[in-house]
């Protein structure tokens, strides 16, 4: 027989252990000691089998009672030793975070993807809109509808990537450019229209200022106004942003392209300052983009009515810009993961871009 002051002795003994249990282990071991399989508690409430129903009366309801407040006080203290464990974590786990981030960073931002970023916010400043596309494409996107004759030495295996013919004995081929974008553009969107399609694309050429596969971005405007004036703003205010300066002098060259009429190469005066380049003055002059009004031919082959369309499209190389900008002499290197020369060129990811503080 079990009688009611054993059972406030256990209670008692027990409230203790509880109260000076430490640690989320300790704790544990004392719910196993009295109300686990074979723990103190649980005896007990087996030995009411052999009692007499009097007897069961009372000690039932009074078992019952001793494992409920024990296991209350149990989750309590763990509760306790939780919020204990938690405050001496944040205690000693602080962080400083005026100091530099530790360790040192090793990686840093790539000059393209740099430029790409300068780039972005230039013309998101001006309301141009990123537009991407596959690197992959289909002959009328990349040639057909921008204009290609037959014939066109774009279309030769010598300048261009072709894949393997398709079951219906269709190639596909890797961009040459990024003016698919804005074919796909003009096809989906009603105008105004005024995007900037920035990518990788592929050519076959290798040496000190071509690679097979390197980066451009094209940019196209259509509406019902836009003319050549529009297009010289433009690239002026893009050249003066991108290179940082007050004041850009520019010429226009006429220049022919399938898929502009009239068409223009953008020069850009400069100077050389022991290995560097500066752009913006100087008594030289660099070819620096592509440019023209959008041909009535690619506006109808979009679907669009010439006579009611009009608009202008440029384009130029990121990688190149990289190079005039930053001083890197060689575009192979670009590409060599040569950690020397990344961490040279590179820059730091947490500083971005913007038109506020400085792009670089």
């Amino acid at each position: 027989m079990t009688d009611t002051a054993a059972l406030e002795t256990l209670e008692q003994d027990v409230l203790a252990q509880i109260a000076a249990a430490t640690d989320e282990a300790g704790l544990d071991a004392v719910r196993v000691g009295a109300l686990g399989k074979k723990g103190s508690v649980s005896l007990m409430m087996r030995s009411l089998g052999g009692m007499s129903p009097e007897e069961r009366q009372v000690m039932g309801p009074a078992l019952n009672g001793l494992k409920d407040r024990l296991g209350s006080a149990i989750e309590a203290r763990k509760a306790m030793l939780e919020a204990a464990a938690l405050d001496l974590a944040l205690a000693s786990e602080t962080i400083d975070v005026s100091l530099p981030v530790r360790p040192e960073p090793k990686g840093s931002i790539h000059p393209i993807t740099q430029v790409m970023e300068e780039l972005a916010v230039i013309f998101a400043d001006m309301g141009f809109a990123v537009a991407e596309g596959s690197d992959v494409e289909d002959d009328f996107h990349n040639f057909t509808a921008l204009n290609f004759p037959e014939g066109h030495p774009a279309r030769d295996t010598q300048d261009t990537f072709f894949m393997k013919p398709d079951a219906e004995g269709q190639r596909k081929v890797l961009r040459t450019h990024t003016s698919p974008v804005q074919i796909r553009t003009m096809m989906s969107q009603t105008p105004p229209i005024r995007i900037i399609a920035p990518g990788r694309v592929y050519r076959c050429d290798w040496d000190q200022t071509h690679t097979p596969m390197f980066h451009q971005v094209e940019g196209l405007v259509i509406d019902r106004e836009t003319h050549m004036g529009h297009l010289k703003g433009v690239l002026q205010d893009f050249l003066a942003a991108f290179f940082e300066t007050d004041e850009v002098v520019t010429r226009f060259r006429p220049h022919h392209f399938p898929f502009t009429e009239p068409s223009a190469e953008m020069d850009v005066r400069y100077e050389r300052v022991g290995q560097a380049v500066k752009v913006g003055s100087g008594d030289q002059w660099m070819e620096i983009l592509g440019c023209g009004m959008v041909h009535p031919n690619v506006i109808r082959n979009c679907g669009l009515d010439p006579d009611e369309y009009q608009g202008f499209a440029f384009g130029m190389g990121v990688d190149r810009l990289a190079m005039l900008k930053y001083g890197a002499p060689d575009l192979r290197d670009f590409f060599n993961s040569d950690q020397r020369w990344l961490g040279h060129y590179g820059f730091s990811p947490l500083l971005q871009a913007n038109m506020a503080t400085g792009l670089s």
